[in-house]
């Protein structure tokens, strides 16, 4: 199983109000950033079998943004799971589902800590929009690479 895992884009400065926090939109430089990143994983031909996201707008903004890069056109699950304090123990419930590529969407420090237990306590800090892909076997997970927003701006920009 491949997972990539895709951190929400940038949204601006946080909310004092939660539930407000909660509706916040992506920002213009994190629609460019989600729409890069679905673009680069469309140039590498990835196919999904499913996305997932946090059910905050700015994650749910990201993964709809990538998605249409990469002419996804099923629809984007949301789940409880992968909102800020998910619980690794959901996470897990979420990706046993046997399915050969997904992604999942969502925020950090949660995102990057299940990315972290997957691979046995290493410690990555995932950037807003940055994107992950891990392969999943029976012998554990393994890190494939890990893509920052300003190294997919720089590809983009090349010929």
């Amino acid at each position: 199983m491949t997972i990539y895992f895709l951190r929400h884009a940038s949204a601006g400065e946080r909310l004092s109000d939660a539930a407000k926090d909660g509706k916040r939109p992506l920002d213009s430089t994190g629609s460019a950033d989600a729409v890069r990143m679905g673009a680069l994983l469309a140039a590498l031909e990835v196919r999904l079998d499913a996305i997932y996201s946090s059910p905050l707008k700015r994650a749910a903004q990201t993964a709809s943004l990538a998605a249409n890069e990469m002419g996804f056109e099923e629809k984007i699950q949301i789940e409880a799971a992968l909102a800020p304090g998910g619980s690794y123990a959901a996470f897990e419930r979420l990706i046993d589902r046997d399915l050969g590529a997904i992604m999942v969407v969502g925020h950090n420090p949660t995102l990057s800590q299940f990315l972290g237990r997957m691979l046995g306590g290493v410690q990555i800090e995932l950037r807003k929009a940055g994107l992950a892909r891990v392969e999943l076997g029976r012998g554990g997970a393994s890190l494939e690479w890990v893509l920052t927003p300003k190294l997919a701006r720089l590809l983009a920009s090349m010929p």
